[in-house]
């Protein structure tokens, strides 16, 4: 039975959830999955971390290559995310269609959710100044650890939440809003790689490969990922 050790961003994290119990039984393989941050996940690399295959951001993977941490020639593009919006469940839906409309909605909120070191955290941050409410916002910004910053949302303990899409889906007592205006949009672009030590390069490049099936395809434009053109 292979083993392969696999590193993930969190926005990957349901569709894997759905798609490995079934690449396991049809690969007698054995997947240990372990989820943090884009950031957190190139740093636990740099300093010696073990893997098989990891999932993050393009701009992570394309650093790890250029570390010799990944092989360059195993880099496939997954999917592609956007931010969103989500609030407790039955609340009223700020519209998002619109940067003024955005920026009232923001600036209206009691509290806004945002990850301390995830990709989409760290742009809500320039966005925010970038909008010229920086100071307005500075006290009503929550910051969330590692997974699901929207699960503070259904504690009662922001009123909305920016994240990926995915991300902000699977969240129970919440209502995803929408993506952010299309003009202050970020999308992250989310491959996966095979470590340069991966102990089985047939298997890492086998779960890869399995992401990448028609049917595995259709799970990730439902778990909120458009699919990465190739």
């Amino acid at each position: 039975m292979a083993d392969i050790k696999v590193l993930s961003t969190h926005a990957i994290q349901e569709v894997l959830r759905e798609l490995g119990p079934a690449f396991e039984r049809a690969n007698r393989a054995r997947l240990t999955i372990d989820y943090d941050p884009a950031n957190v996940l190139k740093r636990k690399i740099e300093n010696g971390a073990t893997f098989d295959v990891v999932i993050t951001t393009r701009s992570v993977i394309d650093a790890l290559i250029a570390q010799g941490k990944v092989s360059g020639d195993s880099c496939t593009d997954i999917g592609r995310s956007g931010l969103g919006v989500s609030v407790s469940k039955g609340a009223a839906k700020p519209d998002l269609t619109k940067v003024e409309t955005f920026m009232r909605a923001l600036l209206a909120a009691k509290s806004v959710v945002r990850s301390k070191e995830g990709t989409s955290g760290l742009y809500f941050e320039t966005l925010l100044t970038r909008l010229g409410i920086a100071e307005a916002m500075r006290d009503k910004i929550v910051l969330g650890g590692s997974g699901r910053i929207a699960e503070l949302v259904a504690r009662g303990e922001a009123e909305m939440a920016v994240q990926q899409i995915p991300e902000l889906l699977p969240v129970a007592d919440t209502d995803f809003v929408g993506p952010l205006p299309a003009e202050l949009q970020l999308y992250t672009v989310f491959s996966a790689g095979i470590g340069v030590i991966a102990k089985d390069r047939a298997a890492a490049k086998a779960f890869i490969d399995n992401l990448m099936a028609p049917p595995s395809c259709e799970v990730l434009k439902a778990k909120g990922l458009e699919l990465a053109p190739h």
